[in-house]
């Protein structure tokens, strides 16, 4: 497991950031669907006759989902989505608790037969949790591993019961099914177990429990396993041992030597004295726990062995890896069958009767037959061989050419996927983002709309970015990642709000084509709409004069002083989200973001309700869409020298520094030297400090440009007379509708301030 950012601003982000962010994920394709590799099932045996069997999935999209199985059909019937990063591990306690692990670093309980609220978070590991462990007969305890080395055993009814009510730290007080932070953490009847026995403990003041802790593996954990009673715990990681502990007091008994690379998966039979470990030394091992050694080998796999699976009896064992095969083995003769092969690195497995479920690092789940009541009926078909004890003879048989041809060629069902998007790039209007996904299809994105504007199908992503490249210059006012198989659009203060455009460039209809649109701030307002129709629905109320917000709820304690917020004044109509940025109520994008209280969320746009506030959202956020406020920007302006081009006979016109909008357009320049050369001077054209009069100074000025007509009555007949004016830069003549910005960073290309010549064209 890579160390990469999480799409959340957790504490193991990969770069430090005051503010909280504020993510949006988009999607274009059924909700039903994973767009990323699932890394993990579970199955759930239907109680009565007539039910069905739930399948349960776990994403590196970030979302989980259940599976009405059928003989013939699965059809997915909830979504859980509230972790923040890849999910990577899921079981099922009891009936009716599903729990899940993420690189969040948080686990997550579900009631997994209702609507996908997520009932509790669980945080207390420090990085990437990695996998999970239940007990099948004691369905309060579950374990959990990471890469921070930490291994915790939950007993789940105790970590459940509500807190006692503490200021804002109650989760059920949380519309996100977050839990709060601080000493209010549910780290009750938590147990950490470490290699070695020295045990402290620690008193959690806020609901009196002493959990017994120690401090953890000294390397990272990827596997675990438990008995059915819940008395024995194993885990493996990348220290290379299976190690054994005594999860109800967290001790340790026995460490077990044997694999030369990372241990990866582990299985324990229902006595807890047969342990099955899979390891990226490609082999499988059989331990018997009272004997404390390894009685078996298996050389079976080629590559990484990732995912075990056995028979309710433990004599035969599904395996599955980074080498693409699934294979089917006897643990007491050694026969070994390939049962399929695919085209990813196959993740987990979970057997349902006699067919096994098989995820891999596609989108897609498929199900293969497997015999899992009786296995010895696949070995009749022939084609076994006889698993090796070393490695490297499974590995050499492989090389001369003797590979094992698989049972089955198809599978019996296929639950497909979204393909994910393996490669982006934004391009230079700062609107539209280009990707390619794992199918190779290349598509255009409108991301102030969150909506797909172009699929252009399988072409050369190269050459479509190309083809699409616009000579214009505008800030990166947000940053995009596809980790979760989908585009996920970053939003920073305060370098999101450096971007604005002029609404006639928008196509806006209705606004005066010369106002300036801060596109962040009109994507949030687009993006928080159905937020904030709820939370008007519910508190009814209106932005006052002042700009305060008047509410049922006090958006915060926080002080706003102009020192440091922005006013907006020069908006109009702040409610209205604009066309170019209404997003899809088809395909609601997901935002993900945290305020004040309880860590980093999850949530459909169209699933908030408007409670809502400043314990769940960033303060700038809030402020922005409430109040209108916007925080101190950087680089809104564009510093130049305005000069007749060499040997022209044109009067100099201006002797000092200009400045104006990064965005002002070359035209706007043209009209200004034409009123100064027409006009002994441009009328309110430039301030005594030679500044453009155009909406520059705190924002605040009306966006008047010179050259638009506001002249004297009287002076009219100049026009008559209007010579014909080109702005060169670097000699090159400008088109005039480049911006400012653009010439700085693709004609002039240098850090010191802009120089524009003008010139008279003769002849016209």
């Amino acid at each position: 497991m890579h160390r990469v950012g999480s799409a959340g601003n957790t504490s193991n982000s990969s770069r430090p950031r005051k503010e909280k962010r504020l993510t949006y994920v988009l999607n274009d394709a059924d909700d039903t669907k994973h767009s990323a590799g699932v890394n993990c099932l579970a199955v759930l045996k239907s109680l009565g006759a007539d039910g069905c069997d739930y399948l349960f999935t776990g994403s590196r999209d970030g979302t989980l989902k259940r599976w009405d199985l059928m003989e013939d059909a699965a059809t997915c019937s909830t979504t859980f989505e509230s972790h923040v990063d890849w999910v990577n591990d899921a079981v099922l306690a009891g009936d009716n608790t599903l729990v899940s692990c993420s690189s969040d670093t948080t686990l997550k309980t579900w009631n997994c037969l209702t609507d996908g609220t997520c009932t509790r978070t669980l945080r207390q590991h420090s990085d990437y949790v990695t996998c999970l462990a239940a007990a099948d007969k004691n369905s309060n305890i579950v374990a959990s591993g990471g890469l921070g080395g930490e291994v915790f055993v939950w007993d789940l009814e105790s970590a459940l019961v509500p807190l006692s009510k503490s200021g804002d730290a109650m989760e059920e007080d949380s519309p996100n099914g977050i839990s709060g932070s601080g000493n209010s953490l549910p780290i009750t009847s938590l147990r950490t177990i470490s290699s070695s026995n020295c045990i402290s403990t620690h008193t959690n003041q806020s609901n009196g429990y002493v959990p017994i802790a120690a401090k953890g593996h000294k390397e990272s954990v990827y596997a675990l396993a438990m008995s059915d009673s819940g008395t024995l715990l194993v885990s493996g990681g990348t220290e290379k041992v299976v190690r054994v502990w005594d999860p109800r007091t967290g001790s340790k008994t026995m460490k077990l030597r044997g694999h030369t690379d990372n241990i990866r998966t582990l299985l324990l039979d229902s006595t807890g004295r047969l342990c099955l470990s899979g390891s990226s030394d490609s082999m499988i091992r059989l331990w018997d726990l009272g004997q404390q050694r390894c009685v078996h080998s298996y050389a079976v796999h080629t590559d990484s062995v990732w995912t075990l699976a056995s028979t309710p009896t433990f004599s035969h064992v599904y395996s599955g890896g980074r080498d693409l095969s699934l294979y089917l083995t006897d643990l007491a003769t050694r026969e070994s069958l390939l049962l399929c092969t695919g085209e990813h690195p196959i993740l987990q497995l979970a057997l349902q009767d006699d067919n096994i479920w098989v995820a891999t690092t596609d989108s897609s789940i498929n199900r293969w037959p497997a015999e899992g009541r009786n296995p010895q009926k696949v070995f009749q078909r022939g084609g076994s061989f006889l698993a090796g004890n070393l490695s490297f003879s499974r590995a050499k048989i492989s090389l001369e050419g003797s590979t094992p041809v698989p049972v089955y060629k198809e599978p019996t069902l296929v639950i497909p996927g979204t393909p994910g998007i393996v490669q982006h790039e934004i391009l230079n209007n700062r609107r539209n983002v280009l990707t390619k996904d794992t199918f190779g299809s290349v598509k255009l994105w409108e991301i102030s709309r969150g909506i797909v504007i172009e699929n252009y199908g399988k072409v050369s992503f190269e050459e479509k970015k190309e083809e699409l490249f616009e000579m214009v210059s505008i800030p990166a006012w947000f940053t995009v990642d596809t980790r979760l198989g989908s585009l996920s659009i970053h939003l920073d203060t305060p370098q999101c709000f450096s971007a604005e455009m002029y609404s006639t460039d928008l196509n806006i209809v209705g606004k005066p084509e010369d106002d300036k649109v801060n596109l962040a701030r009109e994507t949030l307002k687009g993006l928080l709409a159905h937020w904030l129709a709820k939370r008007k629905q519910r508190f009814g109320f209106q932005a006052s004069a002042n700009g305060d917000v008047s509410s049922g709820k006090d958006i915060s304690h926080r002080s706003l002083t102009h020192s440091r917020i922005e006013v907006d004044f020069n908006a109009e109509n702040d409610a209205m989200v604009y066309p170019p940025f209404e997003f899809s109520t088809v395909f609601p994008p997901s935002i993900i973001t945290e305020g004040s209280h309880g860590g980093p969320w999850r949530k459909k746009i169209t699933d908030l309700d408007g409670t809502e506030d400043e314990k769940d959202f960033p303060f700038w956020c809030l402020d922005c869409v409430l109040n209108n406020r916007l925080p101190p920007r950087e680089n809104t302006k564009c510093s130049f020298y305005l000069h007749p081009c060499e040997g022209s006979a044109v009067q100099i016109l201006t002797q000092g520094k200009l400045s104006a909008p990064r965005i002002l357009r070359i035209q706007k320049v043209v009209n200004y030297v034409i009123e100064k050369m027409v006009l002994d001077k441009p009328l309110d054209g430039t301030n005594t400090d030679g500044t453009f009069a155009s909406g520059l100074v705190g924002g605040q000025l009306p966006h008047t440009v010179v050259g638009d007509g506001s002249f004297r009555s009287g002076l009219k007949p100049w026009q008559k007379l209007k010579p014909s004016i080109e702005i060169l830069c670097n000699n090159q003549v400008l088109s005039p509708d480049m911006s400012l910005a653009t010439v700085r960073g693709y004609i002039w290309k240098k850090s010191e301030d802009l120089v524009l010549n003008y010139r008279v064209v003769q002849g016209r």
